[in-house]
């Protein structure tokens, strides 16, 4: 009976860390990847934040974006634009950094979120888990380059038609991210 526990635990760990190690690289794929949207090109990193915490939950969702950012820290090529604009920690501490912090708090929102049946509640509950990407990444922004540009229409207003684009689609796939969860036995 001890060995049948022992087993399960080891089988559960391998689980989790694979997962995180999935999740670390479909982060970074969604960085790569950049879709044709106006007014500037579109990554489908926030969705995948967002995706990540709603199927892994907050505390495996946490632990993946952590690996993730460890790995661009430690000078791995994961984050947008790297290697051509910088690796490692001097790419973390530059005009980036507020959001990629903000991806720690979106995705253990994302996570911690109980999503019914509601349109207008789970777009609300989404919306609010992802407006800290930009909070956090306009307050970096701001103190990195100077409260006198224009930090709104720097760091954020590009963005915010894609990010409304993103948002609706993981609302509309949320029935199918739930049976996902439940497929893969995540709690």
């Amino acid at each position: 009976m001890e060995a049948i526990k022992k087993t399960t635990k080891i089988e559960k760990t391998i689980k989790l860390v694979l997962l995180i190690l999935f999740g670390s690289l479909l982060i970074t794929l969604s960085a790569k990847i950049k879709i044709p949207f106006y007014p500037v090109p579109m990554t489908m990193q926030t969705f995948v934040i967002l995706l990540v915490g709603i199927i892994f939950g907050s505390k495996i969702g946490l632990a993946t974006v952590m690996l993730y950012l460890v790995e661009g820290i430690f000078g791995l090529p994961v984050f947008a634009n790297s290697p051509e604009k910088g690796i490692g920690l001097a790419y973390f501490m530059g005009p980036t950094m507020g959001y990629l912090i903000g991806f720690l708090v979106a995705v253990y929102l994302a996570g911690a979120f109980k999503y019914e049946k509601n349109f207008i509640s789970n777009f609300l509950k989404l919306t609010f888990s992802v407006s800290f990407i930009y909070i956090l990444g306009l307050i970096w922004l701001g103190t990195l380059i100077g409260w006198d540009k224009p930090i709104f229409k720097l760091g954020a207003e590009p963005f915010l038609l894609a990010e409304l684009f993103k948002i609706l689609l993981l609302v509309v796939l949320l029935p199918v991210l739930s049976k996902t969860k439940r497929l893969f036995n995540i709690t």
